[in-house]
């Protein structure tokens, strides 16, 4: 191998790892703050790609009706609970009525815009608008109850998530894989080197969500409360700060960022409707790197799971995944042995 190669494979490794890396911070804000060990988080990356890949197509996509429905359903969760509690039928109702509003205004925008084949950056900003919300619903309709469950029973719910999310990706989405136009069609040469302007904006657009990012945690209310739950459930709880309203925030954003990925990711290679659980398990295998409560841990895990995918589908493509998923191995038992023992719940 020549330095020429090396670059080319160091630029592609450095690509993936930015978009594992958003998935890897997602899914350690989402343990950090629920103790919930996120799998569905890469169907997340598969629904906003396909998503989008129908909305060029002109069509509706079955995500929007996915929305609606948990909508409802949450929805009358709520009013249901509001009537255990003794709240007025009417307010329980005009309550539940407010939050199916801005699922109603994306369902129906959608239905307007599919059919005109807006621009690319419209139709992106209309999958982010559809895909994110249904971070919060899962976890309302599916974790929310379960919130002082051990992390176990938690894990086993997130299985069954996963499963019911890609059965409904083959029902939304078909067995057929798309490929998304490139949001920049630039390219930049240096030598051997050759840089496309997909590329660049994946760099650009992790790096400032992750400074965004830290801003909002260093910075905002909400974000101080997010950090407040994570460190402790219990003290936040008793300090007025609501669980379920983090659990929701952090489901929102853990979403956001793997719809995020998968318009960044879409156009570099063709996903399918199952596509997202490797990637997301490689986001996982970043967040191991962290332990689960390190961000910047986590950041630099993905920068190496990305280069070590890179490298080693260049010298054993046939094994490149089993390559990646092998080191997670030696990361679990060093970050056994420097912990020992702990409580499950630790």
């Amino acid at each position: 191998m020549d330095f020429s190669i090396a670059s080319i494979l160091m630029l592609d490794g450095a690509t993936n790892g930015a978009i594992y890396a958003l998935l890897a911070l997602a899914t350690v804000l989402v343990f950090a703050v629920t103790r919930v060990i996120f799998i569905p988080q890469g169907e997340f990356v598969a629904y906003g790609a396909l998503t989008l890949a129908l909305l060029q197509m002109g069509k509706v996509p079955g995500t929007v009706w996915l929305l609606a429905v948990l909508a409802l359903m949450a929805a009358v969760l709520d009013v249901i609970a509001a009537l255990k509690r003794g709240v007025p039928a009417g307010r329980a109702l005009g309550t539940a009525g407010r939050s199916l509003i801005v699922p109603a205004a994306v369902v129906a925008i959608t239905w307007w815009a599919a059919p005109l084949k807006l621009p690319l950056l419209l139709q992106s900003l209309l999958t982010l608008a559809i895909v994110t919300p249904l971070g919060p619903l899962v976890y309302r309709l599916a974790y929310e109850k379960l919130a002082d469950a051990t992390v176990l029973v938690l894990l086993i719910v997130s299985v069954g998530v996963h499963f019911a999310l890609t059965g409904l990706g083959l029902l939304f989405f078909g067995a057929e894989g798309y490929r998304n136009p490139s949001f920049w069609d630039a390219r930049f040469s240096a030598g051997a080197l050759t840089l496309s302007g997909q590329a660049v904006i994946i760099f650009m657009v992790s790096i400032a969500l992750i400074l965004v990012l830290f801003l909002f945690f260093e910075r905002t209310l909400r974000g101080k409360a997010l950090r407040a739950t994570a460190v402790n459930r219990l003290g936040a709880r008793l300090m007025g700060i609501s669980t379920s309203g983090a659990g929701k925030l952090s489901f929102g954003l853990a979403a956001f960022m793997g719809a995020l990925s998968g318009l960044l990711i879409g156009p570099t290679t063709t996903l399918f409707y199952d596509s997202g659980f490797l990637i997301g398990l490689k986001g996982f295998v970043a967040a191991i790197f962290g332990g689960l409560a390190s961000y910047p841990a986590a950041a630099l895990g993905a920068l190496f799971v990305g280069l070590l995918e890179s490298f080693g589908s260049f010298y054993a493509s046939a094994f490149k995944e089993v390559i990646v998923f092998t080191v997670i191995i030696p990361v679990l038992l060093w970050r056994s042995f420097q912990h020992g023992p702990q409580d499950d719940e630790e």
